[in-house]
């Protein structure tokens, strides 16, 4: 598995890609792969401002229901709006089309909590 060197990523298999004060998170190609095919993504906290490690949605897939917590702290921008018609592309393009949402970061400070690719992958294999 190819993992972008570019983004950071939690224990809980979200990724996070920063452009200055706004992100984008999505979930790791390992997490939709443990998934299997995506069925329903539930975001409903548009507008929220939530901490770091706070459930911002689910994802559904055939089989489970999993949460999906904030990387860090902030509110919760935008939406993917494809996802509604096209959920499939969280296991499609994972780190592409397949993003869940945009957010504004409350303190970057918290960013440094979390993991490198490497990291990530180290802990994949541990």
């Amino acid at each position: 598995m190819t993992l972008p060197q570019n983004l950071k990523y939690t224990n809980e298999h979200e990724w996070i890609s920063v452009e200055g004060e706004v992100a984008t998170v999505g979930i790791t190609s390992f997490a939709q792969g443990e998934l299997g095919d995506i069925v329903f993504v539930e975001i409903e906290t548009e507008g929220e401002t939530l901490g770091k490690g706070d459930t911002f949605g689910t994802i559904e897939a055939v089989k489970t229901v999993s949460d999906l917590f904030m990387p860090v702290g902030g509110e919760v921008l935008e939406i993917n709006p494809l996802l509604e018609s096209s959920p499939e592309l969280v296991n499609k393009d994972p780190y592409g089309e397949g993003w869940l949402i945009r957010i504004s970061i409350a303190d970057t400070a918290e960013l440094d909590g979390l993991l490198s690719a490497n990291e990530y992958q180290a802990m994949l294999e541990a």
